[in-house]
């Protein structure tokens, strides 16, 4: 092994702790770099450059350029033509026969970076790996449509009482699909999430947890990161909204036109709670959940101060008192909605009160159920064009003359 190359090994795995490039510099010496050009084009070592990525003092993936030129790079930098530093990197075959030190035993993904593979290459794990962080009270875990967060809380963080080995976090995480199996329109066929993490985030992690989310890990054929979580990740500006997101624009939008309107909000809350998003596991028990937790934001989200406020009266003929729901109907019917809108509007508020209702009567086998992403998908459609159609309504009215949409040049995701 020649010295310069067990020298980029020992920098990258021994000295620096971030597994940081060896730099060469414009004013390293001539033989220093013509050995670094011999390392390149026998494949041993990677190098990364501004070429490659805003900071070339971390490996990001394994080099998409050919290896004529990288060797372009560091012959710019010896005629003094290359901005900044050539950093280089032991490959997978520069570490072939390399024992790594004793600190990286189970330290799963630290290795692989330790054994040549770039901290924003991804690993992807099946959805079920985060539901110990959100059912646990010390992790703070937000799901959205295109990414997932997680982390320990602040109280936890600070507290010398709980185990430092469970004190992680995973921020930049996001959803992956595989439809290489999925057909349009046949909600038969599969459509399997996963998610994804960059390996250099999961390095950071305890060895207890690394080795946890090792054992969620699965190949990633066929696999490819949700694009707009990728272009948000990769720093461009994004204008993607998933059906979570569309829900609470919905129900802000809707509340800002009923105020002016009436002088109060139709619903109660706006933004869809941190937990509220794609079910993790396909089961009938956490379709149940979402279920149950879909109603809380449509009917019971519903103020029956707001409908006072318009005069639409609270009793049927029997002097039942009515739900919220019929409150909305008879409010549409008064103000001149055809039935069969009012009928389409609604369909959608109703028919999750009705599901919601089911669990509540009658004992529920816990199935998996594969199609429930599908459902979930075209529940969460239907819910959403049933609130666009009711701020469309609500925007007629003279109070909302010239308001202005949040959507405008927003391009929507049905997942």
């Amino acid at each position: 092994m020649s010295d310069l190359l067990r020298e980029v090994i020992d920098f990258n795995i021994k000295t620096s702790r971030d597994f940081n490039g060896l730099a060469l510099r414009a004013d390293s010496r001539a033989s220093r770099i013509d050995e670094a050009i011999d390392l390149t084009r026998r494949g041993l070592v990677q190098v990364v450059t501004g070429e490659d990525y805003l900071n070339p003092h971390i490996r990001p993936w394994q080099s998409r350029r050919t290896i004529e030129s990288q060797i372009a790079s560091l012959d710019a930098l010896a005629a003094g033509d290359l901005s900044g530093a050539a950093c280089l990197y032991p490959t997978a075959t520069g570490m072939k026969g390399v024992r790594l030190p004793k600190r990286y035993v189970g330290r799963p993904y630290e290795q692989e970076l330790a054994k040549g593979r770039g901290v924003l290459e991804l690993a992807y794990f099946t959805t079920d790996v985060l539901e110990p962080y959100r059912n646990d009270p010390r992790y703070h875990c937000r799901i959205g449509d295109f990414s997932v967060y997680m982390s320990v809380t602040d109280d936890v963080y600070g507290d010398e009482g709980e185990p430092e080995k469970d004190k992680v976090s995973l921020q930049h995480m996001g959803f992956a699909y595989d439809l290489s199996r999925y057909t349009a329109g046949d909600e038969a066929s599969p459509i399997l999430r996963r998610v994804a993490a960059f390996i250099g985030d999961l390095a950071k992690l305890s060895p207890e947890h690394q080795q946890r989310w090792k054992t969620y890990q699965i190949a990633d054929d066929g696999l490819s990161p949700h694009p707009e979580w990728w272009a948000n990740q990769m720093g461009n500006w994004t204008d993607g909204i998933g059906p979570f997101g569309r829900m609470s624009l919905e129900l802000g939008q809707i509340n800002e036109l009923f105020e002016n309107i009436a002088g109060e909000r139709l619903f109660a809350v706006e933004k869809t709670p941190d937990e509220y998003g794609w079910i993790l596991r396909p089961s009938q028990r956490d379709w149940d959940e979402f279920i149950r937790e879909t109603d809380k934001l449509l009917s019971e989200n519903l103020r029956h101060a707001a409908f006072d406020a318009l005069a639409v009266g609270d009793r049927d003929d029997q002097g039942q008192k009515l739900g919220t729901i019929k409150r909305l109907e008879l409010l549409m019917a008064k103000t001149q909605v055809p039935d069969e809108a009012i009928t389409r509007y609604l369909k959608p508020l109703r028919e999750v009160r009705k599901a919601r209702q089911k669990p509540a009567h009658a004992l529920r086998v816990n199935l998996t159920d594969k199609t429930l992403v599908h459902r979930q998908v075209n529940l969460l459609r239907g819910i959403n064009e049933s609130l666009v159609n009711m701020a469309g309504w609500l925007s007629q009215h003279p109070s909302n003359r010239g308001y202005k949409f949040k959507d405008e040049g927003l391009t929507d995701f049905r997942m």
